[in-house]
């Protein structure tokens, strides 16, 4: 594939997220939760709206605070220095960007997703996945699948990634250059990273998806998420062409 710009799907015609089905949910209800930019699904065991709405609010209004006094944080597309007195949030969104070579603001739907979900364990959870715009924070005690969406791929919705048990909690985040609103530099359908960190997850797949304009840049890509701490598999999806690195358990669908 050259470098030509392939066009990308409009947030309008993927609105239904379609990728909110890609991930299994036995015995788990569903509950939404949308607040400004943010829009959760959340999977437990019972209706926790409630409980996440207050989540969201919560880690909103300190990033929302954050940037009041820290402007760059919004805008910035390189890491910032760390800051010792920032809330935790935004301490780890300042080091997953760090390590990915990105702006902090990479890392903002990974770590809500992660923060939600973790205060929602707090509450006695055993169970919980929070969705915010394709990236995941997964924690389930049974084996799960997740498929991936990758846009104008013909493998799209056609490979998915089997999450063992003993593996999660996990982030799952997936950056695409076709698909959405979100800033993408580069050209993939997707890039998918898992990572003990939500964050980082978040802030990598960016990183990665930045830099991969054709599938030449396969190899160098999956050298640089090699060297990310943190990370435990990568799976880079452009054309009819895929990647992988890593503990990735491919399936076909």
């Amino acid at each position: 594939m050259n470098n030509k710009k392939r066009k990308k799907i409009s947030p309008e015609s993927y609105q239904d997220r379609i990728y909110r089905k890609n991930i299994s949910a036995d015995g788990l209800v569903s509950s939404y939760v949308s607040v400004k930019e943010t829009d959760l699904h959340i999977l437990a065991a019972g209706d926790i709206a409630e409980d996440g709405y207050d989540s969201v609010h919560r880690y909103r209004n300190q990033l929302e605070n954050y940037i009041g006094s820290h402007p760059d944080f919004l805008t910035v597309l390189v890491p910032l220095k760390p800051d010792p007195l920032a809330p935790p949030i935004i301490k780890d969104m300042l080091q997953a960007a760090t390590a990915a070579n990105v702006g902090p603001m990479a890392a903002v739907a990974g770590a809500i997703a992660e923060y939600v979900g973790r205060d929602l364990l707090e509450t006695g959870l055993e169970e919980v996945v929070v969705e915010n715009g394709g990236d995941i924070f997964l924690k389930r005690n049974r084996e799960c699948t997740t498929a991936i969406f990758a846009g104008i791929s013909p493998l799209s919705q056609k490979v998915g990634v089997r999450i063992a048990p003993e593996h999660m909690p996990l982030g799952i985040c997936t950056s695409s250059g076709t698909v959405g609103h979100s800033l993408s530099l580069g050209q993939a359908d997707s890039v998918t990273v898992l990572a003990s960190s939500t964050p980082l997850a978040d802030a990598a797949a960016t990183s990665i998806g930045n830099q991969i304009n054709n599938s030449e840049d396969f190899d160098r890509c999956l050298e640089f998420a090699g060297k990310i701490n943190g990370i435990t598999g990568v799976l880079i999806i452009l054309g009819k062409k895929m990647a992988v690195w890593g503990r990735v358990e491919l399936l076909e669908l």
